[in-house]
């Protein structure tokens, strides 16, 4: 019995960091899924939280390559509370 893989159009992961050409290095538990959903998808779309220049990130490091990247969407940062803490 052969089980084909399911093919996704878009992709959408986020990341810690990565450059215009779409290299990405992740954060914790991001690194899971994130590079095996970048190469499933036609168009896989990053967030990311710093936008580094180019040729600055460690290749070593560079776990999604900016082939399998389409975009690259820079998001701010947020602090975020657990719901029902109220502020003090």
């Amino acid at each position: 019995m052969l089980e084909y893989p399911l093919r996704a159009d878009f992709s959408l992961i986020k990341a810690e960091r990565g450059d215009r050409w779409g290299n990405l290095v992740y954060r914790k538990t991001a690194r899971n899924f994130g590079p095996i959903m970048a190469s499933a998808a036609r168009v896989t779309v990053a967030t990311v939280h710093e936008v580094a220049e180019l040729g600055s990130l460690d290749p070593e490091a560079i776990v999604t390559p900016g082939l399998l990247v389409g975009r690259v969407v820079p998001i701010a940062r947020t602090v975020t509370r657990p719901v029902g803490v109220r502020p003090v």
